[in-house]
């Protein structure tokens, strides 16, 4: 039979032995604790690399229509109205200070040698809508956010990457140059003819 210092001595060896191990499991929890906050951390950057890249794409998406008709602009401009595009912006903003108003405008071709500027709405799904919004009121807030082309000729595009035939009368109703893909060969002006110039 144990003595009594021999059973002291076996629970302070016991006691020793739990304080350790008590200490290992305070060690441990600090590490997965550290572990926790380091992959929440790089969860937190990655989540906001990957919302920064869906942004992006997002607003890609947003001018994919723009980026493709933008380039044929001066071509499409040169082969209709014999005009040389001196400047050409796309996706322009502008804002009055004094009075407020802004707005965007898809692009803007500038032909110093015609006197013109060409005005053109890009839309991914054209509508009636977007084309009374155009005639009505983006024009006329271009012209006041530009008063330096008053004196210019302007010539309003409406343009996309497809337009049905019934957009193409509106359009030509209206006096607005219909510009898209002529059998998704290249873009084209498809009512020239039916507009007087």
């Amino acid at each position: 039979m144990a003595t009594i210092k021999e059973r002291v001595d076996r629970l302070e060896k016991l006691m020793a032995e739990l304080i350790k191990a008590q200490q290992r499991t305070e060690l441990e929890l600090e590490r997965l604790s550290k572990e926790m906050i380091e992959f929440k951390e790089e969860n937190r950057k990655q989540n906001k690399e990957m919302n920064k890249r869906w942004g992006e794409l997002a607003n890609k998406l947003g001018t994919i229509v723009e980026d493709i008709v933008a380039p044929a602009v001066s071509p499409v401009i040169k082969q209709y109205f014999n005009c040389e595009i001196d400047d050409l912006q796309v996706n322009r903003k502008k804002k009055d200070i004094k009075t407020g108003l802004k707005d965007e405008f898809d692009v803007i071709a500038v032909s110093d040698d015609c006197k013109t500027v060409f005005l053109v709405e890009v839309k991914s799904t054209p509508k009636i809508d977007y084309i009374n919004e155009f005639k009505d009121k983006k024009i006329d807030r271009f012209l006041a956010l530009f008063p330096e082309y008053r004196e210019y000729k302007l010539i309003p595009i409406f343009a996309s990457l497809r337009l049905e035939e019934d957009i193409i009368n509106y359009l030509t109703k209206q006096k607005i140059y219909a510009m898209a893909y002529k059998e998704w060969e290249y873009m084209d002006i498809l009512n020239f003819d039916k507009i007087d110039n």
